[in-house]
């Protein structure tokens, strides 16, 4: 990394990357199992993006690896392609946004109002709750990372929450609410015993839902939890077992139309999960830099081509692990490395431990990373914002909810825009009468927009009027509303109409002196 982490700043990035690696783990595995690609690949393309994209990239927060919003596309192109013909197409995608990058096409996320982002934001907390929800009551119907409102197993977001509450599993229940009381009591018993503050909350909600997994069998007479309820990393006896499950891709399928179909399919989604994603952590750093999405394309692009070549799935910058990492209280881009690390170390000699974890104990850390996405604070500060703000907030909250990630957020994007425009059209030209004179004043630039609000006013102008039209405000008169000032101009004489116009100055010219023989030198 270019800008090494000040030794202060380590302990805190190697807490919030164990985090994330615990939070990362379940999700890359059930990515994958939706995306109907062996787990390994899940895994893969989460290293990639935490030994890879962080060292490339320029955000120090966001975290990236496979993401939901891809899974269908993933699944349709390795049920139409095969998976190693998919492979060379998780490649192609990668080159393609690192030549995206390379283009500076990155610009397009500034262009989503905050009001979008925030909404984004808060939807990802609200959907984290929902969907975690079953996990901690012990129905695990639905893959972890689903963001969806319609899910892979028929189901929605809130039948799947009817379902669960039809099948709660009571010692699950029980694992949940003593993950929910460490959760909440950890932090004062750090302030009590100093010698804690560098153990992270999760871990200790994580620690606690193993033992009580394994413990609660003999101590109160239940029964073990199945599988289907604890994480389920795939064992490898060996590190040669796990290199010789590593596929490459068909490279003799490189003049497929249909694989370069799905490469810049893969390409312009994930980058633009990615902008999103970017954007939205930019929005939670405590210390508010801006990252570059340029940088981040390039990176993204790297980690995707590197994926691909070794069997992983595409990557993005994902919401989730980014904002568990903000939560987690991570510094700089370290915490996403750790969690790297961690990934590749636990494919390879920790799969056994891992999956002791119940997933109700994740299910309580994501529960309170959403939770502080989707605030009381927040609501009221976009209530109080008034109607500009508060309406793509909110129904970019309720189009992510009830659709996903991507669609919900364009919605919301195009919601903002309409309220912008609604905005910018209003009072942009007003008219006063006095008698017969009539004063009429462009109060900011004249576009398109406000062609019919100018038709309404001088339509309203009455004959015989001494009318004064003021333009000096305007920067810019758009040829549309030119030509209808030109237009009444033209028939002023029939309708004894006097006008009087006032017109931006344009400014003076700076005559430059030509350049010495001294100066060109």
């Amino acid at each position: 990394m270019s800008n090494p982490p000040k030794p202060k700043n380590i302990a805190a990035d190697v807490s919030a990357g164990l985090v994330v690696f615990l939070v990362a783990v379940p999700l890359c595995l059930g990515i994958a199992q939706a995306s109907g690609a062996p787990l390994l690949s899940g895994l893969i393309a989460g290293i990639m993006g935490g030994l890879v994209v962080s060292i490339v990239s320029r955000s120090e927060l966001s975290v990236s690896g496979p993401a939901a919003g891809l899974a269908v596309i993933v699944a349709n192109g390795i049920e139409g392609l095969g998976f190693r013909q998919f492979l060379l197409a998780v490649v192609i995608g990668g080159a393609l946004q690192l030549l995206m990058g390379v283009l500076k096409l990155g610009r397009i996320a500034h262009f989503f109002p905050a009001s979008v982002i925030k909404g984004m934001l808060a939807a990802i907390g609200v959907l984290i709750i929902l969907k975690q929800i079953p996990h901690a009551i012990g129905y695990d119907a639905d893959y972890e990372g689903d963001t969806s409102f319609f899910q892979e197993d028929g189901a929605n977001t809130f039948t799947a929450l009817a379902d669960a509450f039809g099948a709660v599993d009571i010692t699950i229940i029980g694992i949940t609410l003593a993950c929910v009381a460490v959760l909440v009591a950890w932090g004062r018993i750090q302030k009590l015993a100093g010698f804690l503050k560098f153990i992270p909350g999760p871990l200790m909600v994580v620690v606690t839902g193993a033992l009580g997994a394994l413990l609660a069998p003999s101590l109160f007479g239940v029964k073990p939890l199945l599988d289907e309820h604890l994480v389920a990393l795939p064992i490898f006896n060996s590190v040669g077992a796990v290199a010789d499950s590593i596929v490459a891709p068909e490279l003799t399928a490189a003049f497929d139309p249909a694989v370069w179909k799905l490469g810049v399919t893969l390409a312009i989604v994930a980058s633009i999960e990615t902008l999103l994603s970017l954007e939205a952590v930019d929005r939670l750093d405590p210390h508010r830099r801006i990252s570059p999405p340029n940088r981040e394309l390039i990176a993204q692009g790297t980690g995707n081509m590197l994926s691909g070549a070794i069997g992983g799935l595409p990557l993005t910058a994902v919401i989730v692990r980014s904002s568990a990492n903000v939560v987690a209280g991570a510094e700089t881009r370290l915490s996403a490395f750790v969690h790297g690390i961690l990934l590749l170390l636990g494919v390879l000699f920790f799969g056994t431990v891992l999956n002791t974890i119940p997933l109700a104990a994740l299910a309580v850390v994501l529960i309170g990373v959403g939770l502080k996405l989707t605030s009381r604070q927040l609501w009221v500060t976009m209530w109080k914002g008034g109607w500009v703000q508060f309406i793509p907030f909110s129904l970019t909250v309720a189009a992510v909810v009830f659709t996903d990630l991507l669609t919900g957020t364009l919605f919301g994007l195009v919601v903002g825009v309409i309220v912008t425009l609604r905005e910018q059209r209003k009072n942009s030209i007003v008219m006063a009468r006095e008698d017969d004179r009539v004063a009429i004043r462009a109060t900011k630039d004249l576009t398109f927009l406000e062609k019919a609000q100018v038709k309404e006013v001088l339509g309203s102008v009455p004959e015989g009027a001494r009318v004064l039209f003021d333009l000096r405000n305007a920067e810019y008169i758009h040829p549309d509303i030119q030509e209808l000032f030109e237009e009444f101009e033209e028939h002023c004489d029939e309708r004894n109409v006097k006008l009087e116009w006032k017109r931006r100055e344009e400014p003076p010219s700076i005559q430059l002196p030509p350049a010495s023989a001294e100066g060109v030198a």
